[in-house]
């Protein structure tokens, strides 16, 4: 089992970027597939992007895609979502999540979330 916890969420203006971090625990990082996931307000939670236990694959929302970028440090046991060209719609508690069967969309570890709000 992996525990998660973000961090590097807070309060931007529309047009700028963030940086989330993810830090895991565990000695198996490097076999876990990783991604984010948001939940706005009275939305369901949606998939943002995932990324292989290798970083070679990477998988992104069609609403992310060309703005946000996910990568991996397995030696710091650690996942990033660098997010560009924020918009007011962006604005949601992102969540880290992992999964062991090499699925990029679909996690079953999750961490506590972190709030990120873009303002117009």
């Amino acid at each position: 089992q992996v525990q998660l916890v973000e961090s590097g969420g807070g309060l931007v203006q529309a047009g700028g970027s963030l940086r989330l971090s993810c830090a895991a625990s565990g000695r198996t990082f490097s076999t876990y597939a990783m991604g984010w996931f948001r939940q706005a307000p009275g939305k369901e939670r949606e998939f943002v992007a995932g990324i292989s236990g290798s970083g070679d694959m990477t998988y992104y929302a069609a609403s992310v895609k060309g703005r946000f970028t996910i990568s991996r440090d397995n030696a710091e046991n650690a996942v990033r979502l660098q997010m560009n060209s924020l918009k007011p719609e962006d604005t949601a508690v992102y969540y880290c999540g992992a999964n062991n069967r090499h699925i990029l969309n679909k996690f079953d570890y999750w961490g506590q979330g972190t709030q990120v709000t873009v303002s117009s």
